[in-house]
């Protein structure tokens, strides 16, 4: 069973091509806008979820 979590840990090397390879993919321009997008998409996601839970507790007054 221990075989089945080791191919899948990631480790420094591993990191190392993901960022040259998504680097060759984008190019060094489209990275910042990539991340800008990133970024936008979880203060969405977050403040989405910040009113559901506000929303559940006005209900239950």
């Amino acid at each position: 069973m221990e075989s089945l979590v080791l191919p899948l840990a990631i480790g420094p090397w591993q990191i190392v091509l993901i960022v040259v390879i998504v680097l060759l993919l984008f190019g060094g321009r489209k990275i910042p806008e990539l991340m800008r997008g990133l970024g936008s998409g979880i203060k969405e996601f977050k403040d989405a979820s910040k009113e559901d839970t506000t929303d559940q507790i006005e209900d239950k007054k």
